[in-house]
């Protein structure tokens, strides 16, 4: 007897719980759901249809069509000048984003990061830190990055703004190639990374925000663009293959590229001071970013990008460390938030 009625609810249950037909936003935000949410009594209907509007309310995307238009009963939404629809997608669970503020109240305008990624930079770092090659292999790192350097003092002379540019569409490739790698290892042997993964993914994406940065103090010219393009082409594939080869030899030569970027930006530095370059307020983007005081300028932004690659360049060195004693990364703990 009881299986007959389970059997017979079911069947009638079964096209409102698992059909796979959309309902509109309408139908799933109507009053009779409301009413099931809330406990009133005013409206009834059958309990499938309570069951498939919940079901569907959060499977639908959710637009915004000119509600003002719909309020005044013409049926039109709102037009752009052009003639279309003026649309916007809040969510495809229908949930509009939360809005997000900063310590003082005012809307954080930076889709790109949020203010839990802000933080301040430690200064105190040693920035005359040199590691001496000693192998092989580690003096062929070191006069492979010395080597780059003549080409680069030759294409950009002086011009520090153009030069940190293209120095940080490099900076941010072995980070991400070398988590990449790691992040594939980790999955094919079922095992953790000791937190390297999440290390060297934040330096790839300090690196970027860099290049964001002094994106806003300079714009780079279309033969620049090129380059970037260019360089970015051959210097993905070759340290990828190089990682792939010889980690230790790949965070190697990324922290004698590190130990460049620091002598490039004490050279920025020395031109700011000298009048050479000027002294203009810093970016917003950085003054978020570093939480930097409100009137900080250029010089205070390549001070807190100089202590960035200096951490970039001990982590590099401290993971090659750990490669050349026999270790792998994932036995030692990664510096994770090192910033």
């Amino acid at each position: 007897m009881n299986s007959r009625i389970a059997g017979s609810m079911l069947r009638q249950l079964e096209p409102h719980l698992f059909s796979m037909a959309a309902i509109s936003r309408s139908a799933a935000t109507s009053g009779t759901v409301h009413s099931l949410l809330v406990g009133s009594t005013g409206t009834r209907a059958a309990p499938a249809t309570w069951l498939a509007s919940v079901r569907f309310a959060g499977t639908v995307p959710e637009t915004v069509e000119g509600s003002e238009a719909a309020k005044k009963g013409d049926g039109t939404a709102n037009c752009s000048a052009g003639g279309k629809k003026d649309k916007m997608l809040v969510s495809y669970w229908g949930m509009a984003p939360a809005k997000v503020v900063k310590e003082d109240g005012t809307e954080w305008k930076w889709p790109c990061f949020k203010p839990w990624d802000s933080y301040t930079s430690n200064q105190s770092i040693d920035l005359r830190k040199h590691h001496v090659p000693m192998t092989w292999g580690e003096k062929l790192a070191y006069w492979t990055v010395k080597a780059l350097r003549v080409p680069t003092d030759i294409f950009f002379q002086r011009r520090y703004g153009y030069r940190v540019m293209m120095l940080e569409t490099v900076a941010a490739v072995p980070g991400m190639v070398a988590g990449m790698v790691l992040h594939l290892r980790s999955l094919r042997r079922f095992e953790h990374s000791g937190g390297w993964i999440k290390a060297l993914l934040e330096e790839a994406e300090n690196e970027r925000m860099h290049l964001m940065t002094f994106m806003e103090v300079t714009q780079p010219r279309w033969y620049e663009r090129a380059l970037v393009f260019a360089v970015q082409g051959v210097f993905f594939n070759a340290y990828f293959l190089a990682y792939i080869l010889s980690p230790k030899l790949a965070h190697r030569m990324v922290g004698y590229l590190e130990e460049e970027a620091v002598h490039s930006y004490t050279e920025f530095l020395r031109d700011i001071d000298a009048g050479k370059i000027e002294n203009v307020p810093a970016p917003a983007i950085a003054i978020d970013y570093w939480r930097l005081p409100p009137n900080a300028m250029l010089r205070d932004v390549v001070m807190v990008v100089r202590a960035d690659e200096a951490h970039h360049r001990d982590v590099n060195h401290f993971a090659s460390d750990i490669h050349f004693q026999g270790h792998e990364l994932k036995e030692l703990p990664a510096p994770v938030g090192y910033h």
